[in-house]
């Protein structure tokens, strides 16, 4: 296994890329300390991630087509899955991802803290999930990032100073 990582800027700071094989198995902002598989450097980002986050921050991409390897539970697995489903400018309540991930209503605490353990942030948009009354809830990346990616995807409107 060659695991790899690197850093890229983006209008919201660094963000951390690592890949395991070639596939994309965590993404966040900031440094997360894990390291290259014993003696191989971290050979860099591959391009096609560099450039369709690139497109992404610029408004030019909706979606990625990106190989996504991150380990979970099957359960996380179901729960990330539903969030790729999540459109470009839209947003649904934990409620309504618990419904569409089809488990009952009183394991929307699971759901949540499936979505807050979603190692892939911005490229699996876990930030598209709101609170029920409408209100930014919980970001690994800091509600200031969430509501930047939100206004960049027209989600919401930018704030008026």
């Amino acid at each position: 296994m060659m695991k790899t990582q690197s850093t890229m800027d983006s209008p919201l700071g660094p963000l951390t890329i690592t890949t395991e094989d070639g596939a994309l198995i965590r993404i966040g902002f900031g440094y997360h300390g894990e390291a290259a598989t014993a003696g191989a450097p971290a050979i860099g980002t591959p391009d096609d991630v560099v450039r369709q986050l690139t497109a992404y921050f610029a408004g030019d991409r909706t979606t990625f087509d990106l190989p996504f390897a991150p380990a979970g539970t099957e359960f996380q697995q179901r729960v990330w899955a539903a969030l790729d489903e999540i459109a470009y400018g839209q947003t649904i309540s934990y409620g309504e991802l618990t419904e569409r991930v089809g488990v009952p209503r009183d394991r929307v605490r699971a759901v949540a803290a499936a979505v807050g353990a979603n190692p892939l942030l911005v490229v699996r948009p876990c930030h598209r999930v709101i609170g029920a009354d409408g209100s930014l809830t919980g970001y690994a990346g800091g509600l200031d990032r969430k509501r930047e990616l939100l206004t960049l995807e027209g989600a919401l409107q930018p704030a008026l100073l």
